[in-house]
């Protein structure tokens, strides 16, 4: 679950060359001569920290000599006006990274905070709380790791780690074979079990294509957008082939997932809830940087 530095640095040197590049031009006129300060880094509203890590990885950056205290580690809850970290060294180095520590802080304890709001709605279900590709460019590896810090798991990383086949390619599949959608599906799962795939999930909007993808037998199943009601047929679908046959098909909801309606969603028995709004939609929580010495 924890971060690797090598991989982040890469993200912090490009945040802080967006922010910083040649350098902080109001310090060079301020400050004659260098001085060393302390500053303490303040939660303004509570939230689920996130980020904190890399905080410390950006003022290194800055400079390694600068002094980092956490007091509070990833996941943990943070009350408003609660420190949750202090630094000491140089007034420069501090202030020209400000602003890239703050930006962190701020959007993963967001994506953190909104994600502990989702699972708590979902308690006592047997759903889960799932991320999606829907994050900010460069951003995904962060992204991820804050929904996973408050409890969340993690769908795809990418293009490159599962299958999941959408809409877009039932429609391309099945105009390039003249045949239906229908069709199209029957046809992708006959494929990927010829191919040995594990874990192959597809996306159904309707309980027409929903009854020819629980031929997938063991896979997932995705039901994007479709009505409580038609979920709820689908898990009574689900249920009864997995006692008839024994076997074990995941079903996955995504689509006009909200803080309104995901405890109503998890309590139909689907076992995934996928929500874009996670990573992209997540309010920033807001710190500060505080000059105490």
């Amino acid at each position: 679950m924890k971060l690797k530095k090598g991989r982040v640095l890469p993200i912090i040197i490009n945040a802080l060359r967006e922010d910083v590049g040649s350098g902080d031009m109001t310090s060079a006129l301020v400050f004659e001569k260098d001085v060393v300060i302390g500053a303490d880094i303040i939660a303004n509203e509570a939230c689920v920290l996130a980020g904190i890590d890399i905080a410390r990885w950006v003022f290194s950056v800055m400079d390694e000599r600068i002094g980092f205290r956490g007091f509070s580690d990833d996941g943990n809850p943070v009350k408003r006006g609660r420190k949750i970290a202090s630094v000491k060294g140089y007034a420069k180095a501090i202030l020209a990274g400000e602003r890239t520590v703050l930006n962190f802080l701020g959007k993963l304890s967001g994506v953190a905070t909104l994600t502990g709001r989702f699972i708590e709605k979902v308690k006592g279900t047997r759903s889960e709380i799932f991320d999606t590709r829907k994050t900010s460019p460069g951003m995904r590896e962060l992204e991820k790791y804050a929904v996973r810090i408050a409890g969340g798991r993690n769908h795809r990383m990418g293009l490159w780690d599962g299958i999941l086949i959408k809409d877009n390619h039932l429609d391309v599949s099945s105009r390039m074979h003249n045949v239906s959608r229908l069709q199209a599906i029957k046809d992708i799962i006959k494929k990927a079990r010829a191919g040995g795939y594990k874990d192959i999930e597809l996306e159904v909007d309707n309980l027409r294509e929903f009854r020819e993808a629980l031929g997938l037998d063991g896979g997932i199943i995705m039901l994007d957008n479709m009505k409580i009601g038609d979920i709820r047929k689908a898990v009574r679908l689900r249920d009864a082939k997995d006692k008839k046959n024994g076997t074990k098909i995941l079903l996955e909801v995504s689509g006009g997932v909200g803080l309104n309606n995901v405890a109503m969603i998890a309590k139909t028995g689907v076992d995934r809830i996928s929500i874009g709004s996670l990573t992209h939609s997540a309010p920033a929580v807001d710190f500060s940087l505080e000059i105490c010495v």
